[in-house]
Parts: C-alpha cells; sequence; structure tokens
C-alpha cells in the first residue's frame, strides 16, 4: 500500500481490499490498492483543496484517455505536432496532409491535439477511421476539428500535463511541422525524455514546407549554441531528421522499424525484440562496433528471459540482450539503427509495430 505522511490504518487497508474484491476486480489488485490508498493518505494529509482538485481532475482525464486509446492498443501510433494557427493554404499545412495519409496507408493511426491548424491537417489526411484526438480545455480554443469530431475519438483535457502524456505514451514515432511555443515544447520534451531514457527510443521527424528553412534554423541554433556551449552531446541531435520531404519523413519512421521491434529492461539485461536474427558474425561485429555503449560483456542472442514468459511479451521474436552504460542510454538510436542496417534484416518492416 502507498505510504504518506501520515499512517493509514490497518482496517482502512483491509477495508480497501475487500472493496475492491466486491467490485469484482480481478486483475493487478494490488495497484489499484495503492491508487486507492494515495486517494485516503491525501485525505489523511492536511492536502489543500486546491491540490486535491488537480489530482481528481488529473486522474479522471487520465482514465478518460486510456478508454479512448484502448480498442487501437495494438495498432501503431504517430504523433503529429504543430500550429494551431497554421491556415489551410499554406505549405506546412499540406505536408502535415500528405505524411499523415501516407502513413495512414501503411496501417498507423495519426494522433493530434484535435484543434485546428497542423491538427487538422493532419486529421484530414489520415481520415475519420485513422484519427485520434487529445484536445485541452481553453476558453479561446475552438471545439474539436470536424474530422476527429466525426466519430468521437477524442478526449478533452483540463492540464496540459495530462495531455502531453497521453499525446506520447501511445505513439512510436513523431512529427513535428513548425509552430510556436506550445509545439517547440513538445518538441523539446521529446528530445529530452529520450536523452534521459525516461521513454523508448522513437523517430523524431521536423517536418518543414518544401524549402522551408524553420527547423533548419534550430538546427543551426543547436550546432551553433548548445554543443559549442558543450549543454549537449555532439550526438544528441542526430536522433532527429530534419527534412523538407515527405517521403524521407516516411521512411525515417517505417525505417526505423525494419528490423528493430521494441524493447525491455529485465534485471539489469536491456532485451532488443528483433523481425530477424542476427548472425554469430553479425552480433561479434555489433558488439565491437558499440563496445563504448556496453557495461561491460557482449551483445548476445537469447530467448525470452523468464519475465518476457510470465507476461507473454512478444514471445515469437527473436530477441538480442547485453548491459548498457546507463549514462550511454540517450545513444540506443545508434544500435537502433545499426540493426536496421544488417545484412539479415528485412529489406521492408514485415508488419507496422505495435505497442
Amino acid at each position: 500500500m502507498a505510504g504518506s505522511s501520515t499512517q493509514i490504518p490497518q482496517t482502512v487497508t483491509d477495508d480497501v481490499r475487500t472493496l475492491i474484491a466486491h467490485a469484482g476486480i480481478e486483475a493487478d489488485q494490488d495497484l489499484i490498492a495503492r491508487i486507492l490508498a494515495t486517494g485516503i493518505g491525501l485525505g489523511l494529509d492536511p492536502t489543500d483543496r486546491l491540490d486535491l482538485k488537480i489530482t481528481s481532475a488529473a486522474l479522471t482525464e487520465m482514465r478518460a484517455a486510456f478508454r479512448l486509446f484502448e480498442p487501437y492498443r495494438d495498432v501503431p501510433k504517430v504523433t503529429i505536432f504543430g500550429s494551431a494557427r497554421t491556415r489551410p493554404d499554406d505549405p506546412s499545412y499540406l505536408a502535415a496532409a500528405a505524411v499523415a495519409a501516407a502513413l495512414a496507408e501503411r496501417d498507423w493511426m495519426v494522433v493530434t491535439g484535435a484543434g485546428p491548424g497542423i491538427m487538422q491537417a493532419a486529421a484530414e489526411g489520415a481520415g475519420p477511421d485513422h484519427s485520434l484526438g487529445v484536445s485541452i480545455r481553453l476558453p479561446f480554443e475552438e471545439k474539436p476539428n470536424a474530422i476527429i469530431a466525426k466519430n468521437s475519438r477524442n478526449v478533452a483535457m483540463k492540464y496540459f500535463f495530462t495531455r502531453k502524456l497521453m499525446l506520447v505514451k501511445e505513439s512510436r514515432a513523431f512529427v513535428c511541422v513548425p509552430g510556436g511555443f506550445g509545439t517547440l515544447d513538445e518538441m523539446f520534451e521529446l528530445l529530452t525524455l529520450q536523452q534521459t531514457g525516461k521513454a523508448e527510443p522513437t523517430p523524431i521527424v521536423l517536418l518543414d514546407a518544401p524549402g522551408g528553412t524553420f527547423w533548419a534554423g534550430l538546427r543551426r541554433f543547436v550546432d551553433e549554441h548548445l554543443i559549442a556551449g558543450a549543454v549537449i552531446s555532439p550526438g544528441d541531435f542526430d536522433r532527429v531528421l530534419v527534412t523538407d520531404s515527405v517521403d524521407a519523413a516516411v521512411g525515417e519512421i517505417t525505417d526505423f522499424y525494419r528490423n528493430y521491434d521494441s524493447l525491455r529492461w529485465v534485471k539489469g539485461r536491456l532485451v532488443m525484440r528483433l523481425q530477424t536474427a542476427p548472425t554469430a558474425a553479425e552480433l561479434d561485429e555489433l558488439t565491437e562496433r558499440f563496445a563504448d555503449l556496453l557495461a561491460g560483456g557482449r551483445i548476445d542472442a537469447t530467448a525470452p528471459l523468464a519475465p518476457e514468459v510470465a507476461d507473454d511479451d512478444r514471445l515469437a521474436l527473436p530477441r538480442i540482450a547485453l548491459r548498457l552504460n546507463q549514462f550511454r542510454v540517450g545513444e540506443l538510436h545508434r544500435l537502433i539503427r545499426a540493426l536496421n542496417e544488417l545484412p539479415s534484416a528485412a529489406a521492408e518492416p514485415l508488419t507496422p509495430p505495435t505497442p
């Protein structure tokens, strides 16, 4: 049970577990008990009413969002960020619609903030059957755009932090189209999450309009100030593709999963699931090439580990295992790209990736 500054009486703990059983909840009872116990702890603590309102609203919004995404859990998703102010005749609008349409044709769903501008462009490109929306309630913001509203595939959030969680949590690729503070905030959070290993490596595309220089200006700033000032590492921006080509953007996303599928940590070992198994010679070459990322040992093929078997976690896929230097976690995209380029890897993605 979750702790707090005030100890929860054992009788209350027992009552919580009885309540869970009476509700008919069978799976993950320990986690449900922890959630309820945390709520009781907040009531026992001298918690400000505003803090309680924030907690209650956030949990309510997260439940609504989880329910929205649940039917599409096995469908790969790409989140497209961009300005709400971009007009339909803007080249960036057309580029966002084109990349969304191309990915929808490849059985990806497109997630947006459900508003106007680039968000509407992406939803139009993907179509209502391939679109999901996570909107924000603002006094000056329009209602969800007509594409998202058509199938009622939208959840409205009061708080930006819960909205940002859902815009990132379910997606395995991201496209950022020129925008303002909100777009830049979302883009930099993506980079921070991957640099620090708080999110799995995913493809991130900064898509300009044809001939545009918006993101090229950002790259120049990164090179001239962030890298030159040693506040980021020289390779930190390498995980991002800056392009004005819709085809290159789509290729960056689909090729990222040409061989790589997913990863999982198991007791200090990093397990990477693949579409095709590397040869022994390829594993030797990878071990030598990426020795700087290892905390010892080598990169080896492995059968599914016990926790993976217990969770029935992608057991049909071949996998490799290694001990990663945790200080180099932000460079995992380098290893993933190398795995995708192995001679043993398929020429095309075998199936769309799923969570």
